[in-house]
């Protein structure tokens, strides 16, 4: 018969064991736990899940478990840290933290449209994140062709669609980005992260997110785990995409979109999307824009082609990655990608299918495009209006009305 202390240690060593899988580690079966991409960064020791220096490798011997770090909520502390330590983090033990306040998944995406695909990452996270804190967060991007939807209609038609998820959706402008994000959940007191993204996105939000643990914000443990691969060609969820769904829009094919919905939306909230999606990117009696403008991975030659002649992504253009939200100003012109640099200088790659031009609003940078510069439009009047520092329109044409 087991006695109570072997009892103890049997529910400690399960509970570490929980805690790894629900943040989609996997075990050797001798304590040690892997991330999803092969890298040791945690051990069960005594019953307690610690967690290790970066960049362990299967087979090596496991990092010497040192003292705990001293957790500090001053940031000045974290950011004084010598960056020799940095580097060499010491286990951290975090099974005597609150198990249910440590640790939180994220999730940060475009949702421009949601779709039944977009169900299928928000349940995956949901299994990672038991036990823990989740969190939504849809992008801010807006543009008339990729993102035609903005924050606040996406979020309308998200809490709709995910009913379940509806409290974990968060309407918040100041995230624009993944690091606001990250940002937000260390000052929050977060130790543990885990970012749920598609398989075609995993390396891109691994190195960023990594790349500045430490600086701008501190935690424990990073992990990115993948929510599954997506085949454009598939008929059922794994073939449905909001690049689709902006596609069908623009083609007038209802029974393609209608497809790419969620059962728990409504026949008539389902139209009226498709409709509002007609209105910006266009479709039905509206002339559509080019394929690759709305949908880029439908005609990857067209984008290349456009790219090629300088029509887009110039050198100094401010662009936006649609998948992190980052905006910086293009560097670099490589083949099929760009090297662009934020105004903090932290520099970033995108593929030239993941990136928009971005629309600055005056005053500040320059950045209006030509659509909204057009004589005769109402954008191009409130372009004017808000280089002249006028924002009521009798003012306007009494200013500068003939004598």
């Amino acid at each position: 018969m087991k006695n109570f202390f072997s009892f103890l240690s049997e529910a400690k060593d399960s509970e570490a064991s929980a805690k790894a899988k629900r943040m989609g580690l996997k075990g050797d079966g001798h304590g040690g736990w892997y991330n999803s991409q092969g890298e040791f960064i945690a051990k069960t020791v005594g019953g307690k899940l610690e967690f290790f220096t970066k960049g362990q490798k299967p087979g090596k011997d496991n990092p010497n478990a040192a003292a705990p770090k001293a957790v500090s909520n001053a940031s000045a502390t974290k950011k004084t840290a010598d960056a020799g330590a940095a580097q060499q983090k010491q286990a951290v033990d975090t099974s005597e933290t609150d198990p249910d306040g440590s640790s939180i998944t994220i999730v940060f995406g475009r949702f421009n449209p949601p779709t039944v695909g977009h169900k299928k990452l928000l349940d995956a996270a949901a299994g990672v994140s038991t036990g823990g804190d989740l969190k939504i967060y849809p992008s801010r991007t807006v543009d008339k062709k990729k993102n035609p939807l903005n924050a606040k209609a996406k979020i309308e038609y998200m809490r709709k669609m995910f009913p379940k998820y509806e409290e974990q959706i968060v309407d918040d402008d100041k995230m624009k980005s993944i690091f606001d994000v990250l940002k937000a959940a260390d000052e929050e007191g977060y130790t543990d992260v885990t970012i749920v993204v598609g398989a075609d996105r995993l390396g891109e939000f691994k190195n960023l997110a990594n790349k500045y643990n430490g600086d701008l914000y501190d935690f424990d443990m990073i992990n990115v785990v993948s929510a599954g691969d997506r085949d454009p060609d598939a008929e059922g969820v794994e073939g449905m995409s909001a690049s689709k769904m902006r596609k069908a829009a623009a083609e007038d094919d209802f029974e393609t979109f209608k497809k790419g919905v969620p059962e728990d939306l409504e026949d008539g909230d389902v139209a009226a999307l498709f409709k509002k999606l007609q209105g910006i990117v266009g479709g039905g009696k509206k002339v559509a824009a080019e394929t690759w403008e709305i949908a880029p991975k439908f005609d990857m030659v067209g984008l290349r082609e456009a790219y090629y002649h300088k029509n887009v992504f110039t050198m100094g253009t401010l662009v936006e990655n649609d998948n992190t939200g980052l905006v910086g100003k293009v560097i670099r012109r490589g083949s099929n990608h760009l090297i662009c640099v934020t105004e903090d200088d932290m520099m970033f790659k995108s593929w030239i299918k993941d990136v928009c031009e971005k629309v600055v609003n005056y005053p500040g940078p320059s950045g209006v495009c030509g659509d909204d510069r057009l004589v005769g439009t109402d954008k191009n009047r409130q372009y004017v209006m808000r280089m002249t520092g006028s924002t009521d329109i009798k003012n306007f044409i009494n200013k500068y009305r003939k004598k």
